[in-house]
């Protein structure tokens, strides 16, 4: 007997990287082992030097195919054995390896927006919808669009045992998100870019395609985006921590360095309005979503807990933005309790 093993990876395609994905069939009880691929076709090789290889980094139960199928994630490698400059997994294991002690913990956010050829999903073929308002977590076949393969898709993502948390519809037809989290740096980032390929795959078979564009809809709409919620073991127990990450986060250089790595678009969607700060701008606040890092109400009473970075695009690469809060955040909090 054997099992099919949907090999998953990261491309190298810019300004925004794709998933690719192939089938390999493996006897019953045979490891996961190394596989290759033609990175001249994935914008990760030149043709004449064009294999690329594929190092198993998370696995889980393939519930499209269901069974013993598995899905897995992949590491891309060059030949020589080094990282490939497009794997940012490999930059975030050391980072999240450094500061593990801390015990830093992620809830993502991820919006988008499914399109039936040309038009977000509910959109009519001529004009606009009605402006957004109701939209937002709202219920009825004039508001609500897509619903069937949210549902579809939260039902493949339990079965593959992911830590997904909860769906909504978001603020314009055709617009939603899901969460994963809270888990680790490298958990919760693995099963988000798991979460993406399961969303493509499942939204397929409606003839639809999901797209995680900040700014899929030009106008008076809210662009897409994935808020970063993160908190250690000293913001979980305290509020002083709480206000060191935030500062830590708007120190010197640092809001430009996140910002031009939280996802192609950022100037579209971060633009002041439609609850997000401007992106050249920094500012944190207790329960504003208008500003770029949010403290929760309830974290301000209970006077410990997590914040909401609120910057990332829906298109952000999870192992970057993951990395940078972790070394940004972690960093300041090592040196306060030195102090």
């Amino acid at each position: 007997m054997s099992y099919k093993a949907e090999y998953i990876w990261i491309d190298g395609t810019q300004p925004t990287a794709k998933l690719r994905s192939k089938t390999r069939i493996l006897a019953d009880g045979a490891p996961l082992p190394d596989w290759g691929f033609d990175g001249s076709s994935t914008n990760q090789a030149v043709g004449h030097a064009s294999d690329r290889v594929l190092k198993p980094a998370f696995s889980c139960p393939d519930p499209i195919r269901g069974g013993d199928h598995v899905l897995v994630l992949c590491e891309v490698y060059n030949t020589d054995g080094t990282p490939h400059e497009s794997n940012t997994r490999a930059l975030l294991r050391p980072v999240a390896e450094k500061f593990a002690a801390q015990e830093p913990i992620f809830g993502i956010e991820q919006e988008y927006t499914f399109f039936e050829g040309s038009r977000p999903l509910g959109f009519p073929e001529n004009g606009y919808p009605a402006p957004q308002g109701g939209y937002y977590c709202g219920v009825g076949a004039d508001e609500i669009f897509g619903r069937e393969i949210v549902e579809k898709h939260l039902d493949n993502c339990l079965a593959a045992g992911l830590g997904i948390c909860g769906i909504n519809a978001e603020v314009m037809p055709g617009q939603w998100e899901f969460q994963v989290g809270p888990l680790s740096p490298l958990e919760v980032s693995d099963q988000l870019w798991m979460a993406r390929w399961l969303l493509y795959r499942t939204a397929e078979d409606f003839g639809v395609s999901a797209t995680l564009d900040a700014k899929p809809a030009k106008g008076d709409w809210n662009g897409a985006g994935a808020h970063t919620n993160f908190s250690t073991r000293a913001m979980r127990e305290g509020y002083d921590p709480i206000i060191t990450a935030c500062e830590a986060l708007g120190q010197g250089d640092k809001p430009l360095e996140h910002v031009k790595h939280y996802g192609f678009g950022i100037e579209s969607r971060l633009t002041g309005l439609h609850e997000t700060a401007p992106w050249n701008e920094y500012s944190y606040g207790v329960s504003d979503r208008g500003a770029s890092v949010r403290i929760p109400w309830q974290v301000e009473v209970e006077k410990k807990g997590y914040i909401e970075d609120r910057r990332p695009n829906a298109n952000v690469d999870p192992y970057v933005v993951t990395r940078l809060i972790v070394d940004t955040c972690c960093t300041a909090l090592d040196r306060a309790e030195q102090v």
